[in-house]
């Protein structure tokens, strides 16, 4: 046989090799959804000129709230990017924002429909202030007075501070605090993805370490009510994003936890 009849079987030889072999090694090689799927928040990060960044937490929790605060705080330190650190809290339960680190803040902040809320303000892309509430108005039910749901609550929303959002929405438990998991039991830490997001999110230096410029009346987002957090701009199921802006690379972002409803009647 020719050389130039045998090119095209060859050809067709190589494109089938290429095809097959993917498919036939997915199942070692290739990452699972979640692993695969990018869930930072915007892709929002603390301006620092290197690796790892500190950021401080205000514990302006009470009592009930205070070992979820300390093992939180020790999960989201095993990032090779990040360390944080608990400090006194500069606010109270109203969770006023702290310009250059995060509050994190519980109250009985009423039947609102969400369970936790985090909050974060930018200034030119990068986080200027951050703060993270677990509402007890709806701890205080058996549904969710347990110390999974609270250590998952916590968690979850004090990774928010850092630029993450949600690995999944749907419900499932992915073993990871940044899922929306109805049975917490296997959601109560940060996982491996969480950790290589967040490498991800920090992989470039920046020129500063920030100013903290947060533009007047700014703070007045930190409100519980959902009319000062600006417009809504991303809705599903439970989860809501409202976005405040003041214009000049100035916004807040408010990541909204809800409730169950099937769980709250």
């Amino acid at each position: 046989m020719s050389i130039k009849r045998l090119i095209p079987i060859v050809v067709v030889l190589l494109v089938a090799i290429v095809m097959i072999v993917p498919s036939t090694f997915a199942g070692t090689t290739a990452p699972t959804t979640s692993q695969s799927h990018s869930h930072s928040w915007g892709g929002y990060h603390w301006a620092r000129t290197s690796n790892p960044f500190h950021v401080k937490l205000g514990d302006n929790v009470t009592s009930a709230w205070d070992s979820y605060l300390v093992s939180a705080n020790a999960d989201w330190n095993s990032s090779n990017v990040l360390n944080t650190s608990i400090v006194a809290g500069g606010s109270t339960s109203r969770c006023k924002p702290t310009a250059g680190r995060g509050e994190v803040c519980n109250s009985k902040y009423g039947s609102n429909g969400w369970l936790g809320l985090a909050q974060i303000w930018l200034s030119g892309g990068h986080i200027s202030q951050g703060t993270a509430k677990m509402n007890d108005t709806y701890f205080a039910m058996a549904a969710y007075n347990t110390p999974a749901e609270r250590a998952h609550v916590m968690c979850q929303e004090v990774g928010h501070i850092f630029g993450l959002g949600h690995q999944d929405e749907s419900g499932a438990s992915l073993g990871t605090c940044m899922d929306y998991a109805d049975d917490s039991t296997n959601s109560q830490h940060p996982n491996a993805h969480d950790y290589n997001m967040l490498s991800s999110i920090y992989s470039h230096l920046d020129s500063s370490n920030g100013s903290f410029f947060v533009p007047a009346g700014a703070n007045a987002a930190a409100s519980n009510n959902a009319a000062d957090w600006g417009t809504l701009v991303s809705t599903n199921g439970r989860d809501k994003t409202y976005l405040r802006d003041y214009g000049n690379g100035n916004m807040v972002y408010t990541f909204v936890y809800g409730v169950n409803p099937e769980r709250v009647k």
